[in-house]
């Protein structure tokens, strides 16, 4: 058993820009990951403005919460990366995962858990949702 098992992109059937536009979102994730895990207040103060008191416990401990959630983000980004790249029958999937991930990120930003001020991630969710619908569709889309 390997680590990486065989590509499976000879029975990738959708659309060729699927998997490219998948690559993209794996930066896309990527990088905010790093963000959150490696600045030194996860981009709490820095980038979205919350102001927190990083010499207090609750502070110290929303910027912990920022780095866990940027390491799931690095490790899932990876993830996407590798199926844009060696696995493209799992792009759709992938599409919907993400999609599904963006909805629930809208929710918990603009619902009932949602403050009145928004960081910058809450409006570019609000964009990405209908794009990576589209990228299901074309991933789907038989050539």
């Amino acid at each position: 058993m390997a680590l990486l098992p065989a590509s499976t992109n000879h029975a990738y059937t959708g659309a060729r820009i699927a998997p490219w536009g998948l690559g993209v979102f794996a930066l896309l994730t990527i990088i905010p990951g790093c963000i959150h895990t490696f600045l030194p207040d996860g981009g709490a103060n820095v980038i979205a403005g919350l102001g927190l008191d990083l010499a207090s416990e609750h502070g110290r401990r929303a910027v912990g919460l920022f780095a866990w959630a940027g390491a799931t983000q690095v490790v899932w980004g990876i993830m996407l990366l590798i199926i844009s790249h060696r696995y493209h029958t799992l792009v759709p999937l992938a599409f919907m995962l993400l999609a599904f991930e963006r909805v629930l990120h809208a929710y918990n930003m603009w619902g009932p858990k949602g403050g009145a001020d928004h960081p910058p991630e809450a409006y570019a969710t609000l964009v990405m949702i209908p794009i990576l619908m589209l990228g299901v569709i074309l991933a789907l889309r038989e050539k």
